[in-house]
């Protein structure tokens, strides 16, 4: 019998990708999704899907039901610009909505909890970099002390409970199904923006750096987690940094168009520069990315490009 699994936000970007992958590998999947962000469409057909805001309280009933044996939890309020208008609302879905999840995760006996925690919003404007795990977090915004603290509680969790889990610290994920909403959605953003024939908007200078990493590569990271050993917090990035001017230029030629570079005002809680180290996920979980970014982006563009109205 296929193991069963729930997947909170598996109707969301990085989640859809994941569902489809976890049901190709013959697992059981039941989506949890409220849709604000996710799209009912992306849910493979072969899993069940239940519409519900993780703060809820039937979401204990839902695990009940279910009785996974693991949790992949991606479901959030994923833009620090919103966590930093409304840090209450923040943390309100982060941190208060995802603990009930984990608790009633707790109460069935799930044997893992994987985490879609983010890797430049926890670690702010450290000096080191790339930035090891092993690196002091220091979060600019809302949205990374959130995602901080519930990696707190899922640390918590396993040394007073014994509940196995593994934090993933994501770098800037992109590639199709992305929206332009959301902290990495730059890619999304431009290239749908281009496509469009429409400005856009580079905030600041541009000379911000990000770590993208593909989405595949992402959703390779997630089932590379379920393993009994893999355990603790890991950072998922390619180590590489790529500023936002970079990106704009890249997409800008591979889409063939003449847009001319815009700069907008800098956004509030935005790290500067931001990569990641990823030698512990290719030590311990035998992960490395594979997907270079002008592979991921020519994915990405193909993908958007039938889309566009």
């Amino acid at each position: 019998m296929p193991k069963k699994v729930l997947v909170t936000g598996g109707a969301g970007f990085i989640g859809s990708h994941l569902v489809d992958a976890l049901v190709a590998h013959h697992y059981q999947v039941t989506v949890v999704d409220d849709l604000s962000l996710g799209v009912r469409e992306q849910v493979n057909a072969k899993a069940s899907f239940v519409r519900l805001d993780i703060r809820k309280p039937r979401i204990e009933e839902v695990v009940r039901e279910v009785k996974p044996t693991v949790v992949f939890h991606l479901a959030a309020q994923i833009d620090p610009r919103v966590s930093v208008v409304d840090p209450s609302f923040d943390a309100d879905v982060n941190v208060v909505g995802s603990l009930r999840l984990l608790e009633a995760a707790r109460r069935v006996g799930v044997e893992k909890f994987i985490f879609a925690s983010s890797g430049g919003a926890i670690y702010g404007g450290t000096e080191k970099l790339p930035t090891p795990e092993t690196c002091l977090a220091h979060p600019f915004s809302p949205y990374g002390v959130s995602k901080l603290a519930f990696e707190e509680y899922l640390h918590c969790y396993y040394h007073v409970y014994g509940l196995p889990y593994v934090a993933l610290r994501f770098s800037n994920v992109y590639g199709p199904r992305q929206s332009p909403k959301g902290e990495a959605g730059v890619v999304a953003l431009f290239t749908r923006k281009m496509l469009h024939g429409e400005q856009p908007i580079i905030n600041g200078d541009g000379k911000q750096t990000r770590d993208f990493v593909y989405v595949d590569d992402v959703v390779n990271a997630n089932l590379l987690a379920l393993p009994a050993e893999a355990n603790g917090v890991y950072n998922i990035g390619t180590g590489l940094e790529t500023s936002v001017n970079e990106i704009f230029r890249t997409l800008k030629k591979m889409i063939g168009v003449t847009t001319r570079e815009a700069h907008g005002s800098a956004k509030i809680g935005e790290e500067r520069r931001s990569v990641l180290a990823n030698r512990k996920a290719r030590r311990e979980l035998g992960w490395r990315p594979t997907v270079a970014l002008e592979e991921g982006l020519r994915r990405t563009v193909e993908w958007f490009r039938p889309r566009v109205e």
